[in-house]
C-alpha cells in the first residue's frame, strides 16, 4: 500500500547536514511515510549518504537528477511521490518527532485545510524561537507568512502546476504558497508545536538572497506580475500594504517597490473611476 505522506528532501552540496536532517525523518511518532531524497546534481557525497540511507530503511528512496534548482528538484520528487499528502524539507533543517502526525491530524479533521504548518525554532548559528507572524491570506501577499516546511496535498501541488522553476534564487516557495491558496480557495492552519527546526548558517544562499535588493527586486517583481490581479483585488490603497509591512518589520528598501506598485496601482484607480 501506498504511503500516508511523502516526505521530499531536495539536496546540493550540503551533505554534511543531510544525514542530521534525516534522522528527523526516521524519529517521526508516525511512522506510515516515505522519504525521497532528491540529490540535485550535487558534487559532493550526497549519492553516497543518500544510497546508505536508502538501504537503512526501505521508507527512504535516493534519486539524482541534473541540477536544476530548488524548485526543480522538489517537484522532481513530488512527481514520484506515492503519498497523498506531501511535506518539502530541505536538507539543512530537521523537524519535531509529533510534527507529521499533529500535521496529518489537521487535514482529516478540517478538509477546508490546505495547509499545515506549525511553531519554529531556529538552530546552528543562532539558536532561538522563529516568530512567525499571525497568518492572514491578504497580507501574504505583502509578506511570506509560512515557511517552506508546511504540509499539503500531493493534488492541490498538480492543480497549480507545482513549484515555479522560473524562481530559482529565492521565494518560490512565498510564491508557492500565493499560488496554492489563492487557486484552491483553501484554508491555512498552524499547529500549537514547535515542528519545525530552521539551521541558521553564517552563509547560504538565502543569506545571499536576503542581502541583495537586486534579486529580491526581481524576484518580487515576477511574483506580482504573476499574480497582479490578486494584488488589485486586495490592495486598492497603497498605505495599509504599506502600514502592514512595517509591522511585519519588513524596513528595507524593497518597501519602496511595494508602495511604488500599489501607488501606481491607486493613481490608475482613481482617474478609471473619475
Amino acid at each position: 500500500m501506498n504511503p500516508v505522506i511523502s516526505v521530499i528532501v531536495p539536496c546540493y552540496n550540503q551533505a554534511q547536514f543531510l544525514e542530521e536532517c534525516l534522522q528527523s525523518v526516521l524519529e517521526q511518532s508516525f511512522t506510515d511515510w516515505e522519504c525521497i531524497i532528491v540529490d540535485d546534481g550535487s558534487p559532493d557525497n550526497t549519492e553516497e549518504i543518500g544510497l546508505k540511507w536508502q538501504s537503512k530503511d526501505e521508507r527512504f528512496g535516493y534519486v539524482k537528477k541534473v541540477n536544476g534548482g530548488l524548485s526543480s528538484a522538489r517537484n522532481y520528487g513530488i512527481e514520484r511521490a506515492r503519498g497523498q499528502f506531501i511535506l518539502p524539507l530541505d536538507c539543512d533543517d530537521k523537524i519535531g518527532k509529533d510534527y507529521i502526525r499533529l500535521g496529518l491530524q489537521v487535514f482529516w479533521e478540517r478538509k477546508n485545510i490546505g495547509v499545515v504548518y506549525s511553531k519554529a525554532w531556529y538552530f546552528g548559528a543562532i539558536t532561538r524561537p522563529w516568530i512567525l507572524a499571525d497568518y492572514d491570506k491578504r497580507f501574504l501577499l505583502c509578506e511570506n507568512l509560512v515557511f517552506c516546511s508546511a504540509f499539503f496535498r500531493k493534488e492541490d501541488w498538480k492543480t497549480i502546476g507545482g513549484y515555479d522553476e522560473n524562481m530559482r534564487f529565492g521565494w518560490e516557495d512565498w510564491e508557492f504558497w500565493i499560488n496554492l491558496i489563492y487557486t484552491t480557495g483553501k484554508d491555512v492552519y498552524r499547529v500549537d508545536y514547535t515542528g519545525f527546526y530552521y539551521r541558521q548558517k553564517d552563509s547560504s544562499m538565502l543569506a545571499s538572497f536576503a542581502s541583495s535588493i537586486e534579486k529580491q527586486t526581481k524576484a518580487y517583481d515576477y511574483i506580482y506580475n504573476k499574480h497582479k490581479k490578486y494584488y488589485e483585488e486586495n490592495f486598492p490603497h497603497p498605505i495599509i500594504a504599506y502600514k502592514r509591512m512595517l509591522e511585519l518589520g519588513n524596513k528595507n528598501k524593497l518597501l519602496l517597490l511595494y508602495l511604488k506598485k500599489f501607488q501606481s496601482l491607486f493613481s490608475r484607480k482613481k482617474v478609471h473611476n473619475t
